[in-house]
């Protein structure tokens, strides 16, 4: 059995994989060490691999890496797809998990994968496996907050995922149109102009806000939420393997 940890800006998703399938997922509270182990209850993997956007890991952490056969996802790692992005010691770790985790599911197709979290990431992999980069926009909460702390009087409101209307005639229903149907907007058109080099392009959605897009996006798509832990699992067995 193996044990994913990805520690991503906002939180820790954690997933236990066997024999290439995901049977348990959930979230991990770094400031609470019994998490792992709650998360755990009586399963014992036999290996774990970690991918982290933080730099200091909890203690707790630190030891459980150490007591089983771990390893710790980097631009060095090896892959199973091509990774031609120019500036890889940059690159995000989930940005190429997901692309792998899409490439594993519909291998030899043109694949433009959108993981919709805390920022909106672009990731295109061509039908050959070559990781080649893409885009990143900041993510709905993110529109939110930059509105409220650049601005002098416009207030901090939540996302309302079920809202529909296009003429907001207050405030905040302002804000919502701007925000909610900007996104559907931003990403519909992306779709397009990715469709315009690539003909037989397929599109697969991932991330918190995954069920957002996959019911108002005007483009056909592939909904996996947990495309980055499934990409993941597959680094580690393709390490091991190799």
């Amino acid at each position: 059995m193996n044990l994913i940890i990805d520690i991503g800006n906002t939180r820790a998703k954690a997933g236990l994989f066997k024999n290439g399938a995901l049977v348990h997922s959930g979230i991990l509270e770094l400031s609470e060490p019994a998490s792992l182990f709650r998360f755990l209850a009586n399963n014992k993997p036999g290996q774990l691999i970690l991918s982290s956007v933080i730099k200091q890991l909890p203690a707790f952490l630190e030891d459980y890496l150490s007591a089983i056969p771990s390893l710790e996802f980097s631009h060095d790692t090896p892959v199973p797809i091509q990774n031609k992005y120019h500036s890889a010691s940059t690159l995000g770790s989930d940005r190429l998990a997901a692309g792998v985790g899409a490439w594993k599911r519909y291998k030899g197709e043109s694949l433009l994968v959108i993981d919709a979290g805390t920022c909106i990431k672009y990731n295109m992999v061509t039908n050959t496996g070559e990781y080649l980069g893409g885009g990143i926009s900041p993510g709905i909460d993110m529109r939110f907050k930059a509105m409220h702390s650049l601005t002098g009087k416009l207030p901090l409101i939540e996302a309302n995922y079920d809202f529909d209307h296009l003429i907001g005639s207050t405030t905040q229903d302002s804000l919502l149109s701007g925000v909610m149907n900007g996104v559907v907007e931003e990403a519909d058109g992306i779709i397009n102009r990715y469709k315009m080099q690539y003909s037989d392009l397929k599109v697969v959605v991932t991330g918190g806000n995954y069920h957002f897009f996959e019911k108002r996006l005007k483009n056909c798509i592939f909904a996996h939420p947990n495309l980055v832990l499934e990409g993941l699992n597959e680094i580690l067995e393709y390490n091991v393997r190799n």
